[in-house]
């Protein structure tokens, strides 16, 4: 009966560690599964500072998730993502070009929506210029203006629209230095490489070398929107869609108005 009963207890034994050593291996496995999770958004180049704030804020309440953004002007990133490129979010500065997206199929309506607002700005070199208001733009010595390429960059569209509404762009078209994103204007004026520049507010109050000296007026251009939505066949959609609904508390959205951002 002794002996019985020391095997029985052996075997018990054996089994309890077992049990053990799979619950930690399944532990183990359902961890590093959420550790794996990467999310990438493509985000307007105005975006980032904004962004690059609520990402901290976010991986410290989600250790699982990373997030990895790709910022660049709206047109190209919209261009990527019809292609095909593997995107887990869109945050465009242009509603037209997150409607390209809806239409194709690659957002759902239900999975987007207008989120933020911004103005539209001319901006010099922090030392001081001859510029004080748009019409200076047009005067004889004002030689280089910076916009972003209008076709791929939205802010640039919303310049051209402004200046061809005041009767501008045609004196100011022959000056005109494109770039390839907001990111870009803010440089050459910093550095003094151009005269003036037309930027988003919210890029404007992030640099200390350039300064605002006017701002358009809302009907002279196309609204300012930003939507945001989740990519439909995103291969983390769950953890895009709680991402995708995170940006819209009010903790998201206090970090977005400090950097000028309207809310819509």
């Amino acid at each position: 009966m002794k002996r019985w009963f020391l095997f029985a207890s052996i075997i018990l034994a054996l089994l309890f560690a077992s049990s053990c050593a799979n619950n930690k291996n399944t532990d183990k496995q359902e961890t590093e599964g959420k550790n794996n999770v990467e999310l990438t958004v493509s985000a307007a180049a105005s975006l980032a500072d904004a962004m690059n704030v609520i990402q901290k804020a976010y991986q410290a309440e989600h250790p699982e998730v990373t997030l990895r953004f790709n910022f660049g002007a709206s047109g190209s990133l919209q261009q990527q993502v019809s292609q095909g490129a593997p995107v887990d979010l869109f945050f465009s500065a242009a509603e037209d070009k997150f409607d390209l997206l809806v239409e194709e199929g690659v957002i759902a309506e239900e999975d987007g929506m207008d989120l933020l607002g911004n103005e539209l700005v001319l901006i010099v070199p922090k030392e001081g210029s001859m510029i004080k208001n748009f019409e200076d733009l047009a005067k004889a010595g004002i030689d280089k203006i910076s916009i972003g390429t209008p076709e791929t960059v939205p802010a640039g569209k919303y310049a051209r629209e402004s200046l061809e509404n005041i009767g501008l762009w045609k004196d100011a078209e022959s000056k005109i230095v494109y770039a390839k994103d907001v990111r870009q204007v803010l440089s050459y004026v910093g550095t003094g490489n151009v005269e003036a520049g037309m930027v988003y507010k919210t890029d404007a109050l992030g640099s200390d070398q350039v300064e605002i000296i006017a701002t358009a007026e809302t009907d002279t251009h196309t609204p300012i929107v930003y939507p945001v939505g989740v990519i439909k066949d995103s291969e983390h959609y769950e953890a895009a869609k709680d991402f995708y609904e995170y940006l819209q508390n009010d903790e998201a959205l206090k970090v977005f108005e400090k950097y000028g951002f309207t809310i819509k």
